[in-house]
């Protein structure tokens, strides 16, 4: 099961790739991480996926991480009397706390953090941005706007606020709940919904403390704003393009892509790049060569890893989806210009240790060429320190915990093996070989480099580095 890729996958499941059958079949195919969305589906539903998963860990032996997703404040409407009515542009339209059925000069908005929030001037956006509303006049329960962008309007559509930071948690009652029974089943990642501040960051770190780690979904411009700030507190970061393409014009999505995956690099921090990269394997068992072109360009970036949303949920060919990205992902890893361009954008270390060592590692594999880097970690961050330097051998991750190990599934260029601690020098390298070869990664007569921290199990303290030659 060993990938020859450095970046990975991550699959989301429903009701397209729920059956064991089916998720057997995409983690052969490539998955490397599952998603579970929490916008949809039951807890049941989830607890069900998440058991087949284990399952398929178990018989495979390769750890596979887990991610929740949560749903964060949705934003929406009430109700329309019919169902639907048409907004005129240059007409008033009225936004209110009133919850009877709207009509062509009025709807219900059960939002009074919105309306708090307000400045003459704000634009509205609702459903997705398709309509646009301007701001003219507020209150503490209303809204007077302006139609800038009309069209067919109907029940419960969504509503988005840009450039506007709202006065409310990422947190739900629901999400809070969904965290809870997530975090009781064993979820390796949690993504957060509706970041805008690095204070959300921290209000979630509260709850979930040590039990996950924390990917902090960018889809609001306010988020972009004190972008280093969040990406410094969270354990990764997720560019979600959908709602990131709604409340910002989409000229501007594909410069602040780059953005957030170098800010991310520089941190250290795995990036997902995610939303509609294969979106029309939904339908269609090839992908459009733009949709091609889009994952090629998230790998050439240096994204730890891209994420399949409907193509393998819901859509018509989910194997299909993860099999065609996992040869785009090694078609781009075979190109010289990818190495470049990693080379290119390297983020120099900073005065550390760990930094240190790790950027040694990345001069000694250039130099030598060996068949592999070890790295010991039970925490995962010699792991996580060494991707930073994009190495130019795979980064085997040995770790006592198995929790650590499903983390560092999504983790660029880490293939993670639980395995048992080790005490002293002697026994690391020994161990380090062993496993090199069980997971063919290396043969006897091959060279590979150990990175570690001593004393062994203390986290952050990556501080030896060492090359051995495996004996024939």
């Amino acid at each position: 099961m060993r990938r020859h890729r450095q970046s990975r996958i991550l699959a989301t499941l429903g009701p397209s790739s729920s059956t064991p059958e089916r998720i057997r079949a995409l983690v052969e195919a490539g998955a490397d991480v599952f998603r579970l969305n929490f916008s949809h589906g039951s807890h049941a539903d989830h607890a069900a996926r998440l058991g087949l998963i284990r399952d398929i860990e178990r018989e495979t032996g390769r750890p596979i991480g887990v991610l929740m997703d949560l749903q964060g404040p949705k934003l929406r409407i009430g109700t329309i009397e019919g169902g639907k009515v048409t907004l005129e542009n240059g007409r008033r339209f009225r936004l209110d706390l009133d919850p009877t059925p709207g009509d062509a000069t009025r709807a219900n908005l059960p939002h009074p953090e919105i309306f708090a929030a307000l400045e003459a001037g704000t634009e509205l956006l609702l459903d997705d941005g398709k309509l646009r509303l301007r701001v003219d006049a507020f209150g503490p329960d209303f809204a007077d706007t302006t139609v800038l962008v009309g069209g067919a309007l109907s029940d419960r559509k969504g509503v988005n606020v840009p450039g506007v930071v709202l006065p409310i948690s990422p947190l739900t009652a629901k999400d809070r709940a969904d965290l809870d029974y997530g975090l009781s089943l064993g979820v390796d990642w949690v993504a957060l919904s509706f970041v805008q501040r690095p204070e959300d960051i921290r209000e979630a770190r509260e709850i979930i403390g040590e039990r996950a780690w924390i990917m902090a979904k960018l889809e609001k411009p306010s988020a972009i704003e004190r972008l280093d700030e969040i990406v410094a507190l969270a354990d990764g970061v997720m560019v979600a393009r959908g709602d990131l393409g709604v409340e910002l014009p989409p000229e501007q999505v594909p410069m602040l892509q780059k953005r957030i995956v170098r800010s991310a690099r520089a941190a250290g921090r795995p990036v997902v790049v995610a939303t509609q990269m294969l979106e029309s394997m939904i339908v269609s068992p090839v992908p459009t060569r733009a949709e091609a072109s889009d994952v090629a360009t998230a790998i050439y970036d240096g994204a730890d890893a891209v994420m399949l949303s409907a193509e393998s949920a819901s859509g018509q060919f989910p194997v299909e989806a993860v099999t065609i990205m996992d040869r785009i992902i090694r078609q781009v890893e075979q190109d010289p210009a990818w190495r470049t361009s990693l080379e290119a954008s390297h983020v120099p270390p900073e005065s550390n240790t760990p930094d240190a060592i790790c950027c040694a590692l990345r001069r000694v594999t250039a130099l030598l060429s060996p068949a592999a880097t070890v790295a010991y970690s039970s925490s995962g961050f010699s792991c996580l320190r060494a991707s930073r330097e994009r190495p130019a051998t795979p980064i085997l991750g040995l770790t006592p915990q198995l929790t650590t190990a499903r983390r560092l599934a999504l983790v660029w260029g880490v293939h993670p093996v639980p395995f048992e601690d080790v005490h002293d020098v002697a026994e690391m390298v020994e161990h380090a070989q062993t496993a090199a070869v069980t997971h063919e990664f290396a043969r006897p007569g091959d060279d590979v480099v150990i990175i570690a921290g001593l004393p062994f199990g203390r986290s952050g303290s990556t501080n030896l580095l060492h090359v051995v030659k495996i004996p024939q």
